[in-house]
């Protein structure tokens, strides 16, 4: 029978941030949470460009070096986007994403300090390790795990998708189980949520589109001065379907044709 994911996307500006920079999307395939990186320029723009050139791609994917060629291609894309327009030099983004195999396997990508979470059976563990200045911290017991959502040089990352050759992208195998959910997030979630409220919060719905709704509303009552997105994603039973992808942030504001439905 085959298993996929049903997901649902929820994505705020903030009260404090002009600009979505954040980008998602949720297939029955795949799903992913791109952030365009503070203090350069276009970050809307990398994000969306970046999750939209994935997605135009199709479903899903052979296997993890599959996967890898095609964030290669959409990290490409924002080469040329800086090639067309000097002035968007330095443009960069995050990426965190969970994609089927043909197979049936589930490969978690990620780059950046965009998060994944896995809860199962109730308990809620963190998939990715941040690319982070402060996570190096954290790991070399300079900073206490429970002072870094504090402190002050947290947005530092060290590793993003620049459009560059040597960019960093870090593929995983996992092996997907009915009724696990996936929480994938920007950091103006993480940052300002402990893990215990955000396992509170990511189990406190049946409906994943509620349960992403609910993360940001916390997020954002919690006092988030950043872009608050969030997916969830369930696995059901089920192959991958052909119904198109929702989007989420900048990717359903920018780039807005039309994909043709496709499944793996």
């Amino acid at each position: 029978m085959g298993l996929s994911l049903r997901a649902g996307i929820a994505s705020d500006v903030g009260e404090y941030r002009e600009t979505n920079q954040d980008a998602a999307f949720a297939a029955s395939w795949g799903a992913g949470v791109a952030d365009g990186v503070g203090g350069g320029p276009a970050g809307d723009l990398a994000s969306a460009a970046l999750v939209h050139r994935l997605v135009s791609g199709g479903a899903s994917v052979a296997d993890a070096a599959e996967l890898a060629v095609r964030i290669r291609a959409a990290n490409w894309d924002l080469a040329a986007h800086v090639r067309r327009d000097p002035a968007l030099a330095g443009m960069a983004t995050t990426f965190t994403g969970v994609w089927f195999t043909r197979a049936g396997a589930l490969l978690l990508a990620h780059t950046g300090d965009s998060r994944a979470y896995l809860l199962r059976e109730g308990h809620l563990t963190r998939q990715t390790r941040d690319d982070s200045f402060v996570q190096v911290l954290v790991e070399h017991g300079i900073v206490r795990e429970e002072d870094a959502m504090t402190h002050p040089r947290r947005n530092i990352i060290t590793a993003s998708l620049r459009g560059d050759a040597d960019d960093l992208v870090r593929i995983s195998t996992r092996i997907p189980v009915r009724h696990d959910r996936w929480l994938l997030c920007s950091d103006g979630v993480s940052d300002y949520l402990p893990d215990d409220a955000i396992a509170a919060v990511v189990a406190s719905a049946d409906d994943p589109a509620v349960a992403a709704q609910l993360v940001v509303a916390a997020a954002l009552q919690a006092g988030s001065r950043d872009n608050v997105t969030a997916v969830v994603a369930d696995v059901v039973d089920g192959p991958p379907t052909g119904e198109p992808p929702l989007f989420g942030g900048a990717a359903a504001d920018r780039f807005r044709e039309s994909f043709d439905a496709v499944a793996g």
